[in-house]
């Protein structure tokens, strides 16, 4: 993943989490306001129908005409009723009108003394069993010097109360809290994972430029014995030495393979386009690979039937890519390599394809055969050596050159790799 993909990744993951926060904030405070609103809304109609109770028994009615309940504070309101109040009729008309309004919540009252110009305190009434067990009373309700005669009446748990019918609302909001911060943890992981896998790029990179100099050594100390005549007269000593030299090229090129893929993760390398003929660059190839299929009795058969084989390509990288399918197909056989290389042409395009009769590739893995470093299981069995590169590198190649690439496989029958390339001329 792309330095640039994980800068996006974060900015708007940070966004919307962002986002997120406030709106359901927003949401938990509206919800908030509506259920205070509507527990206040409760409590006035209560309390009113309390007041009109309580008048409706005197002869003459006494209740201010305005300004009958005044809210003192969040969870105290204080009920003007301008005559002496029954403190008995008041407790049975207060629970029986909170009920009626479905306001089951713990409440204390008290009565105004206007003589002593204190709150008589009335009783507490609690609808839980830990309140109704309790016996403690109060006597801190606040007077209000703009009334004579009033009773005063508050709900000490109505912050709990408002909470408790928010419960389904804050449950979800920690649930999407919890979900946010498992996302802020994903995001640190995978900035995590990143800087690590740099970090293992880094040192692979440099690992590999560090072998380019003892490889280039071996080879020309190598170059020095297959040249000296004694070493030429001796056959043992020719053998090692030749040994040698073909060992210390098939190191290089996985180093140059390595090499390669890092400057094509970076998008640092460019293609160096040029025309080529495809048909004269396989046959170069096929000269060179027929003898090592020839001595493990194999087969190489070739059907180049592409009528205008010129495409536009660079000639290092599309080398590359036939010897490593070439190289697969003969490490990936059953018993003998058998291989078939066929061009034709399809449309505006030069269809290569290169067949064998191998192993073949269970539908399971085919779609990750082209991923870095991945190999088929094979269990135990480790007779092919690889680093999991080749189709990765392929895969890379072609897509830089705008080719299609396909891959039909089946076990113990064989693999078509097709790859369809733009023609030019």
């Amino acid at each position: 993943m792309s330095n640039s993909v994980i800068r996006r990744v974060v900015i708007l993951g940070a966004l919307a989490i962002m986002a997120i926060v406030i709106i359901q904030s927003y949401w938990v405070l509206r919800t908030w306001d509506i259920k205070e609103q509507e527990f206040n809304t409760a409590v006035n109609i209560a309390l009113r129908n309390t007041a009109l109770q309580l008048d409706s028994l005197k002869a003459q009615s006494s209740l201010p005409a305005y300004n009958l309940i005044s809210q003192e504070a969040s969870n105290y309101y204080v009920v003007n009723i301008n005559d002496e109040i029954n403190a008995n009729l008041l407790e049975y008309y207060l629970k029986k009108n909170l009920e009626a309004a479905a306001l089951r919540a713990d409440f204390e009252y008290g009565i105004y003394d206007c003589y002593s110009k204190d709150m008589v305190y009335g009783n507490y009434i609690g609808y839980s069993k830990d309140q109704q067990d309790a016996t403690v009373r109060r006597n801190d309700l606040p007077t209000y010097d703009d009334f004579e005669y009033y009773f005063g009446v508050r709900f000490p748990n109505r912050s709990s109360d408002l909470l408790g019918a928010m419960r389904l609302t804050i449950t979800f909001t920690a649930i999407l809290f919890l979900a946010i911060l498992f996302f802020s943890y994903s995001i640190i992981v995978i900035l995590r994972q990143k800087r690590l896998s740099e970090m293992q790029k880094d040192f692979i990179n440099n690992m590999t430029h560090e072998f380019k100099t003892p490889i280039s050594t071996i080879k020309i100390s190598a170059d020095v014995f297959l040249n000296n005549p004694l070493i030429q007269k001796d056959q043992r000593l020719h053998q090692y030495a030749t040994i040698i030299k073909d060992q210390n090229q098939r190191l290089n090129n996985q180093v140059e393979k390595v090499l390669q893929l890092a400057k094509i993760e970076r998008s640092s390398f460019k293609l160096k386009l040029e025309k080529i003929s495809l048909h004269d660059l396989l046959n170069n190839i096929i000269e060179s690979t027929s003898l090592q299929v020839s001595q493990q009795k194999g087969r190489l058969l070739t059907q180049l039937d592409a009528q205008s084989p010129m495409v536009e390509a660079d000639k290092l990288h599309l080398t590359n890519i036939l010897h490593n399918l070439l190289d697969n197909a003969i490490k990936y056989c059953q018993r003998f390599p058998e291989i078939n290389i066929r061009t034709s042409d399809d449309a505006r395009r030069v269809k290569l394809e290169v067949a064998d009769r191998g192993i073949g590739i269970s539908k399971e893995h085919q779609g990750r055969v082209f991923d870095k470093f991945y190999r088929v299981p094979t269990g135990n069995v480790h007779n092919v050596k690889g680093f999991g590169l080749g189709l990765f590198y392929i895969k890379n190649i072609c897509h830089a050159h705008g080719w299609k690439l396909s891959l039909e496989s089946e076990p113990e029958v064989g693999t078509t790799i097709t790859i369809l390339m733009n023609r030019v001329g």
